[in-house]
């Protein structure tokens, strides 16, 4: 029997619907449901696939509370003997920030794939049905582990990849690190192992979102004097 590939749902662009097929720009992110993506990507007809939505969210709007909620469910379904890999749909605004939470978190042996889209899917050139479908693949190589992004045909790993662009097709990077792989007439091709380390468990993440430890980041240029830091340390102390 094959195994089983989850796509959990989290809304994005991928998902998204623009007034006009020329709106790559100006569109609604979140708006269709999972089942009408996939519906859309005739070859994932034909695999066994299980669908659940965990938010239909524009990712600029990504919280805590989704994500503790995503990995508790990704972990779940990861648990499961009749379960190969899970996929997540996410918008790209903040898809390497969940991605590297969920990689701190879950670092798990079975692969974890987020994927989203540049446009949304009534685009005359929406990139969300192909995304998808490289997701799945990867998911089901059999020779990919741990969590992992693929858009755009190349294959990241979760831990490095950054958005360098608001909208063209190839936004991602990971700089001089050398990708995973890439995905090429519908099969992985190898090209490096993902970067490995224990996870820190589900346990770290179980209290009530409101309790976790609040971080703020300061960031350095010329001319920088401390201010925001004493703003940010004065605005603590008089909670």
């Amino acid at each position: 029997m094959q195994s089983k590939t989850v796509i959990l749902a989290t809304g994005g662009t991928i998902a998204g619907v623009a007034a006009t097929p020329h709106g790559v720009l100006d569109y609604r992110a979140g708006v269709l449901d999972i089942v009408s993506l996939a519906a859309a990507v005739p070859p994932l007809a034909e695999l066994p696939l299980e669908f659940e939505t965990v938010a239909a969210v524009d990712s600029k709007d990504m919280t805590a509370v989704i994500w503790q909620q995503l990995a508790q469910r990704a972990a779940q379904h990861l648990a499961r003997s009749d379960v190969g890999g899970v996929v997540v749909t996410h918008g790209t605004d903040t898809l390497e920030e969940t991605a590297y939470f969920l990689h701190r978190v879950l670092a798990p042996t079975k692969p974890l794939v987020l994927t989203g889209a540049l446009r949304p899917a009534n685009a005359l050139s929406a990139d969300g049905p192909a995304n998808l479908l490289d997701a799945v693949t990867v998911a089901r190589a059999g020779q990919a582990a741990g969590v992992l992004v693929v858009i755009g045909g190349v294959v990241y790993s979760a831990v490095g990849v950054r958005k360098l662009h608001g909208w063209r097709l190839q936004a991602f990077s990971a700089g001089d690190v050398v990708p995973v792989g890439e995905v090429v007439q519908g099969r992985f091709r190898a090209q490096a192992s993902p970067r490995q380390q224990a996870g820190l468990g589900l346990q770290v993440i179980a209290r009530d979102v409101a309790a976790w430890p609040r971080v703020d980041i300061v960031t350095s240029h010329a001319g920088a004097d401390g201010a925001i830091v004493d703003a940010l340390l004065a605005e603590r102390a008089a909670r």
